[in-house]
């Protein structure tokens, strides 16, 4: 039995769990708010977290389909890792500032890049490592204009360019993708 096809075993405990911890994630604040004073999510937060939630899930669910190798698919929970928590940061207290400051959209733009250079790639690992390295060159140019203004805080941006790269390495890394 090959590596990968030993892998593919693990596959319905793996959706299971994206699935399960997507649910999960969602009843959190739910359940907070019970419990917790000051925890006061409106309709629309519970909205947007759905929303984040189910694209995550899609994405991870995605990552199984598309590869059986373990490579890819660290590549692919990686730069989900990452964008996840690029739209829940901004959303919550901004990358800049607070999060209404305008230039926190700069950081959504960043996400156009990832999902963009998959489409076009097809979703090929040398594509998506390409994109990748490509999304990490737009994080360090969207922090840019803040370090201009000296807010300071936009250094963390640091660490999502670092899962872009790494996520980049572990693409290269993937020769090519099973369907």
């Amino acid at each position: 039995m090959s590596a990968t096809a030993s892998l593919a075993r693990f596959d319905p405990v793996l959706r299971a769990l994206g699935w399960g911890g997507a649910v999960g994630l969602w009843l959190l604040p739910l359940v907070a708010g019970r419990f917790l004073s000051g925890f006061d999510w409106s309709v629309m937060d519970y909205v947007v977290w759905g929303v984040m939630l189910l694209t995550a899930a899609s994405v991870f669910e995605a990552s199984l389909r598309l590869s059986p190798r373990l490579d890819y698919r660290l590549a692919s929970w990686i730069a989900l890792s990452a964008g996840f928590l690029l739209v829940w940061a901004n959303l919550a207290v901004g990358i800049v500032g607070d999060e209404g400051h305008p230039l926190n959209a700069l950081f959504f733009a960043v996400l156009i890049v990832p999902v963009v250079g998959a489409f076009v790639s097809g979703f090929r690992a040398r594509g998506m490592a390409i994109s990748l390295l490509l999304t990490a060159l737009a994080q360090g140019l969207a922090a840019l204009p803040a370090l201009a203004l000296g807010e300071r805080d936009v250094l963390l941006t640091g660490a999502w360019i670092a899962g872009w790269l790494v996520s980049a390495a572990l693409f290269r890394r993937a020769p090519r993708v099973s369907h």
